[in-house]
């Protein structure tokens, strides 16, 4: 391998914990390192695929975890910057590293001596002594292959993967319309048109705007933060209103117009999922989820959409009722939601938003979430600022069990800037394994908070539900940082799409428990409003998140979505009776969770984990102490440690002794009654 020792970005990360070296990394460089690695991976599958020994798990499953290692390092770190950190040099070539990486996948899936060596491993492997995480990792890897085309005729495969090619031009695509549409908007204020904003909101609007050589003036971008809170806070109506239709129409026409990408990628799914023997897309998705089918899924959808839209209803009366008090003169519109909703946690709960905020600053929270995991799990976070980050922004720390001994390193970047992805999230720039040896992760946690003006950007205020956005990601980082698997890939959040979200949606309790909220310094009274407005906004919630899951499964499973997929939207979402004042929370053509992410078909996965941790936490709840350390050493041992080394339910039925309640969800959401 010295051919490509000149390159940086191939050589072995050596940094402190084997941490990569942020300050050589070069644009430039990325594409002839992937070239380079692909290439030595290709020498590593021939070799595997045409040894002339009779295959074995060692030979060759085991051989396929150990090869293209230099490959895992250079991609990862490639995503992660191209989502976090996306320069323009980045975004220019994530067309070409995409083509590539895929071009490279489809052909070792479609590598027929190593599909057949695959194939028969898997037929032997009750019989061969295998442990059972490595029949479950022969049986994974199998399935892959057949999902990958392998079993395919020659035509078949030469479709299958110029289809492959095209979903990922089309993904990439995708992504740069929305992040370029994002970008580009702004909502430019003068100081008069600022009333009801939080100071806090004043302040980084102003930096903002002075960052763009707008000094004097105040700029509310495009970023989730600013566009939930601006419609909580701006008693300015037309305001508002311009807010949400900029955010809404985001690649709805115009010059990153998404919608004829998204009939294609959707075109494409479905044929893909039928050339592979799958009715449609929702099919092929669900096969190896928890929920299994797409009617499984659906279930779960409607016991919640039925009682969350009639509480829906009964909030936008209540907001409505508040209007006309008002003497407003106007129907309650999707801009108007949060202004009123706000106002009803204030008058009917004492709940202050903006009191709320204050006492959630950014690294007051981060710490929070730090201290709960020490509570729960007995890890410490240390910072680590020799180790530099790809930003300013972000942040390392060296994870530590209770021995002092390093568990794994943590990058966090949680303020928002232009050249990144909307939203939040957890990625892995090494996962633990230990094939050869321990292998400590490399984990990194990415949001987009409205930052505080410099130079303390950890005065950034949070919302409470921010607060719970950081508490779930830090939930996924947790699910990497505590793997305790044999195989790369077994490790970590390597698991069900719909089991995923499980240990990320259970860690949002504690950031609104009495304790987590007390050592934050919030007053005991905010606390108590915080928990008797609970209950409320529950079917707004309910219906922002489910008619989103509904939508994606329908335009999956549905030929009409292809021919017409923004009319099918419309008519969709007519038939289930979607509420007026209620817009989706992610407008199909800018729903990067779909279209640009892993959850196609299974946006559901957000509401099938949630009934996991509701049930969960109730068990926390029920022992009297939420830290209690006998649930939480089984949640750390048969839930984060074993990854996808088992089937997620007998994961849970270890940790529970029994099936998931689904009535806990219903409790969960205040919804068992209405």
């Amino acid at each position: 391998m010295n051919d490509g020792a000149a390159n940086p970005l191939l050589r072995a990360w050596d940094g402190p914990l084997g941490a990569p070296d942020f300050a050589s990394v070069r644009a430039q460089d990325f594409l002839p390192a992937l070239e380079t690695a692909t290439a030595w991976h290709r020498a590593e599958i021939a070799a595997i695929a045409g040894q002339g020994d009779a295959p074995t798990f060692d030979n060759t499953i085991a051989a396929l975890e150990r090869a293209g290692e230099p490959l895992a390092r250079v991609r990862r770190l490639f995503w992660m910057l191209s989502s976090a950190h996306g320069t323009p040099d980045i975004r220019a070539i994530e067309g070409a590293v995409s083509t590539l990486l895929s071009a490279h996948g489809i052909a070792i899936s479609h590598d027929a001596a190593l599909a057949a060596r695959v194939a028969e491993v898997y037929e032997a492997r009750r019989t061969t002594g295998l442990t059972p995480e490595q029949v479950r990792l022969v049986e994974g890897s199998h399935k892959s292959f057949l999902r990958g085309g392998s079993a395919l005729s020659a035509s078949d495969k030469e479709r299958f993967a110029a289809i492959g090619m095209e979903l990922s031009a089309l993904s990439v695509q995708f992504g740069h319309n929305v992040l370029s549409a994002s970008t580009a908007w702004v909502l430019d204020l003068a100081a008069d048109d600022l009333d009801g904003l939080p100071a806090a909101m004043r302040d980084s609007a102003a930096a903002v705007a002075a960052a763009a050589g707008w000094e004097g003036r105040f700029h509310i971008t495009l970023n989730r933060t600013d566009y939930e809170n601006f419609l909580s806070f701006s008693t300015r109506r037309d305001l508002r209103e311009t807010l949400w239709r900029g955010f809404n129409a985001r690649c709805d026409g115009g010059a990153h117009d998404n919608w004829a990408v998204v009939a294609h990628i959707l075109a494409l799914r479905d044929e893909r999922a039928v050339l592979l023997g799958y009715a449609d897309h929702c099919d092929y998705a669900l096969e190896d989820s928890m929920a299994g089918t797409p009617d499984a899924a659906l279930e779960l959808l409607r016991r919640l959409w039925v009682p969350g839209k009639r509480s829906a209803e009964a909030e936008a009366a209540q907001l409505q009722a508040l209007i006309d008090a008002d003497g407003g003169g106007f129907t309650l519109a999707p801009w108007d939601w949060r202004f009123y909703a706000e106002r009803v946690r204030r008058s009917d709960y004492a709940l202050d938003g903006a009191a709320v905020a204050a006492h959630l600053r950014l690294d007051r929270v981060r710490q929070a979430a730090f201290d709960t995991a020490g509570r729960l799990y007995g890890l410490a976070f240390v910072p680590r600022p020799d180790i530099g980050g790809y930003h300013s922004d972000a942040e390392t720390w060296e994870v530590r069990d209770g021995t002092g001994g390093a568990v794994g390193l943590l990058l966090t970047d949680y303020l928002a800037r232009p050249e990144k992805h909307g939203g939040a999230w957890m990625g892995s720039l090494r996962v633990q394994e230990s094939m050869d040896g321990p292998v400590l992760p490399i984990v990194y946690l990415v949001a987009n908070f409205a930052p505080a003006p410099p130079p303390d950007r950890g005065a950034t205020q949070l919302s409470i539900n921010e607060a719970r956005t950081l508490f779930h990601e830090f939930g996924h980082a947790l699910h990497g940082l505590l793997s305790r698997v044999t195989y790369p890939s077994q490790s970590g959040t390597a698991v069900a799409r719909d089991f995923v979200e499980f240990p990320s949606k259970l860690m949002e309790n504690w950031i609104v428990s009495g304790e987590v909220l007390s050592a934050l310094g919030m007053p005991d009274a905010l606390i108590a409003a915080i928990r008797n407005a609970e209950g409320y906004g529950q079917g707004f919630a309910t219906v922002e998140l489910i008619s989103c899951a509904l939508v994606d499964l329908a335009v999956h499973g549905s030929a009409a979505a292809r021919a017409d997929p923004r009319g099918f939207v419309a008519a969709e979402l007519d038939r289930i009776g979607m509420p007026p004042q209620i817009g989706l929370r992610h407008r199909f053509p800018c729903f990067t969770h779909v279209f640009d992410g892993g959850y196609a078909s299974a946006y559901y996965s957000y509401a099938w984990s949630e009934a996991l941790d509701a049930d969960v936490f109730e068990a926390f709840t029920a022992s009297g102490d939420i830290f209690d350390p006998v649930l939480a050493d089984r949640f750390r041992t048969e839930i984060l440690s074993v990854g996808d080394t088992r089937d997620p339910m007998d994961s849970f039925v270890a940790l529970m002794g029994r099936a998931p309640d689904p009535a806990a969800l219903m409790r969960s959401r205040h919804l068992a009654d209405v």
